[in-house]
């Protein structure tokens, strides 16, 4: 019997199989013969390998999932492995004890029964090795239907490093809260001290004596070049960024089920699809207050900005995984589904928005100073610090020290597989890196506007996404460190998705700090008097 894969559990790479074990509701067993079956010398070598590797097996009752061991080792040596007088143990027997309240399972544990356990340390002759289990059936009173995916949160099978740590949530956010003061509280008095110095200077001086930021009002709001790209760009990080908030509001507010393995990625996929609507428009009517022509190509680059180079990414990866006969590999029917999702509601949502925003957008830019017609030199001479390099470099690593610890056990649930349900947290750890990764970004641009630059389009963009960069260089380091991955299926899996996660953080945080910064940029060049 096949358990029906939902579209979450086909992207991930899931095939469930019905366990063979017949079990009643509140039908209490003791040990029951499962089956008998006869393993040869093969069989058994590769019982005894998954038992060295510590292989686990999964299982789900209600969408709850339980753990336990292939086997055990005694008497092994921590570091040179299997010694002489160490036992491979194989287990033959599972007790399963499920709890229920008010006529629903809220609880499933399996546990390994040892006195049961088959030796198999000398696999040169086949064995016949015969399976059981057992059943108790439980009452929880304390633990309610909507609350039964916290017993998880301290499940003593997980190692350590899946649990988040509310030491490390306390420490980024005071963190952050100390930066983003310091910044307030420096900008604002730098601020202060120009706007005073610019407002007391005579007309008659006003010339001679204009420098800084003030003296490139006649430039600071001349258009970017490839500024269609520049206005897809900002729409679909716009775009992706209200994907993840959408998504990780309805993992709160149970809309979408967080124990369903697979269902925040099919949200992900379904809410982005809407939300296309969203992205036309943001970057339409951006192309159009730059007073861009060609407003069709922008939509259209906004529709295939980010899919494009998913769907690359993913015919590489989905061939590499046909090649190996992995699972992860998508069957046709969800390819067919994801294309027309993409071709029958997101495109065509996109188009729309962005003939919304032709016909009934404001496409009036409003900037405080005119443009004039012909761009000031900008200074060649700078310290290596106020460099376009060394700004990138420390817009990705402030934001990236914010959230590093984070990260880290982040990875370790999604590339363990393992079901994540602290999505507040998570919730909060990215509301954090918007924050800071924007008041980095207005911090940088002010001094690169003070050291007379006014290109400052793209390059609030790119410093605000480099912390999409530094999570990819992470991925590097987490690869060979920490994860445990080897081999071309693995490698290609892990690297090619990290891509798309880290081009996807990279949009969305670029398109964050730029609004925040051309608020700034607006709002500064509107308090003093330019000619």
């Amino acid at each position: 019997m096949h358990h029906k894969q939902r579209l979450g559990e086909k992207l991930t790479g899931d095939r469930r199989e019905a366990a063979p074990y017949e079990i009643g509701f509140q039908d209490s067993l003791p040990a029951t013969a499962l089956c008998t079956e006869s393993l040869s010398a093969a069989d058994l070598a590769r019982f005894k390998d998954a038992i060295h590797e510590s292989y686990f097996f999964e299982m789900f009752v209600e969408d709850l999932p339980m753990w336990s061991y292939v086997g055990d080792v005694e008497a092994e040596d921590l570091l040179i492995g299997e010694v002489q007088g160490s036992r491979t143990l194989l287990y033959t027997h599972q007790h399963f004890q499920l709890g229920t309240n008010g006529g629903q399972i809220v609880s499933a544990t399996v546990a390994n029964v040892k006195a049961t356990a088959v030796d198999i340390t000398d696999v040169s002759k086949p064995m016949e090795i015969s399976f059981t289990y057992s059943v108790d059936w439980v009452v929880e009173k304390d633990l309610m239907w909507k609350d039964r995916m916290t017993r998880y949160h301290g499940s003593s099978f997980l190692p350590g490093s899946f649990e988040i740590h509310w030491l490390s949530i306390i420490n980024s956010f005071v963190l952050v809260l100390l930066l983003t003061a310091f910044l307030t509280i420096i900008l604002m008095r730098v601020l202060k001290n120009d706007f005073s110095r610019y407002m007391e200077l005579d007309e008659e001086t006003m010339e001679e004596e204009e420098s800084g930021w003030k003296l490139i009002h006649g430039d600071v709001f001349r258009f970017p070049n490839n500024a269609s790209l520049f206005c897809a760009a900002v729409g679909t990080g716009l775009q992706l960024m209200c994907t993840t908030f959408a998504v990780l509001a309805m993992a709160l507010a149970g809309v979408v089920s967080t124990t369903r393995r697979g269902s925040i990625l099919a949200a992900c996929v379904v809410v982005y699809c809407l939300t296309s609507f969203l992205g036309g428009y943001a970057s339409t009517n951006l192309y159009l207050k730059m007073r861009g022509g060609a407003w069709t190509r922008c939509t259209t680059l906004a529709a295939t900005l980010f899919p494009l180079p998913t769907g690359v990414i993913f015919c590489v990866v989905n061939t590499i995984a046909l090649a190996h006969g992995s699972t992860s590999a998508l069957p046709f029917g969800t390819i067919v589904t994801l294309t027309l999702l993409y071709s029958c509601i997101s495109v065509p949502l996109c188009l729309i928005g962005g003939s919304c925003a032709k016909n009934y957008g404001d496409h009036d830019f409003r900037a405080p100073t005119r443009t004039t017609k012909v761009a000031r030199e900008i200074p060649t001479e700078v310290p290596w610090y106020r460099t376009r390099p060394f700004q990138m470099v420390i817009a990705g690593f402030l934001p990236f020290s914010a959230i590093y610890i984070e990260l880290h056990y982040i990875f370790a649930s999604m590339w363990g597989h393992e079901i994540y349900t602290l999505f507040g947290i998570l919730l909060f750890a990215f509301t954090l890196l918007v924050i800071v990764s924007s008041f980095i970004t207005v911090a940088l641009l002010y001094f690169q506007l003070a050291r007379e630059d006014h290109r400052w389009w793209w390059a609030t963009f790119v410093n605000g996404g480099m912390t999409g960069v530094f999570i990819y260089v992470y991925s590097l380091f987490y690869y060979h460190h920490r994860s445990g991955m080897t081999g071309l299926l693995q490698s290609s899996f892990y690297f090619g998705y990290m891509a798309i996660v880290s081009f996807g953080f990279f949009l969305m945080l670029g398109s964050a700090s730029f609004y925040l910064c051309l608020v700034f940029v607006k709002h500064i060049y509107s308090r003093v008097k330019c000619d």
